[in-house]
């Protein structure tokens, strides 16, 4: 499996090297909103591997390798973990060093891209990505919507935060555990059901 998360990372780091610099550049301007947002879009990095696998036959030359459908699952989930929990360090250590923001926030926006993970991949390792893409977008549409309601939320001036803040640093791993730990045997039944 650790062959198949570098050979992601290869992938994506070749095609999208650009892209990341602007999202390092709109971290950079945008606060905690951009601290959010970037952590929300790494953990969406797997529906990128899955498009360019798609796109290049990769599940038939897999076929003939040593890689079960549990390997070529996990790869995408651990892809999507490594990549969400790499931005939210770097989000956190940007935090420390500006002095702004809750630490809270980045721990609900991994915990809110971790859910995003498990109710989509499901889905686009079953579909593919070309069917999967309106799921794929309303997430996107909600995980962006969720990032601006979490960043007024944090808002020093808001009295909201006080009181969601705590419940949801509780809740938000909870919740994100509880759907991982049904969307992974989810996901290798519709994957095994696709090949």
């Amino acid at each position: 499996m650790k062959a198949l998360i570098r050979k992601d990372f290869y992938v994506l780091w070749k095609q999208m090297r650009i892209f990341i610099l602007l999202l390092l550049v709109f971290f950079l301007f945008q606060g905690s909103f951009g601290s959010v947002f970037i952590v929300a879009w790494c953990a969406m990095l797997p529906y990128t591997a899955v498009a360019y696998d798609e796109r290049c036959k990769w599940d038939q030359l897999a076929a003939m390798m040593p890689y079960s459908c549990r390997d070529m699952v996990l790869s995408k989930y651990v892809l999507g973990w490594l990549c969400a929990g790499a931005a939210s360090v770097l989000s956190l250590a940007a935090q420390a060093i500006l002095k702004n923001g809750d630490p809270r926030v980045i721990l609900l926006s991994f915990c809110a891209s971790v859910c995003v993970l498990d109710i989509t991949l499901p889905l686009v390792l079953r579909f593919g990505v070309e069917r999967g893409r309106m799921v794929m977008f309303l997430m996107i549409f909600l995980v962006c919507g969720g990032a601006g309601i979490l960043t007024e939320a944090a808002s020093p001036d808001s009295a909201t935060a006080l009181r969601l803040l705590p419940a949801a640093a509780v809740l938000g791993p909870a919740a994100a555990a509880a759907l991982t730990a049904v969307s992974i045997p989810v996901s290798l039944r519709l994957y095994a059901a696709r090949q």
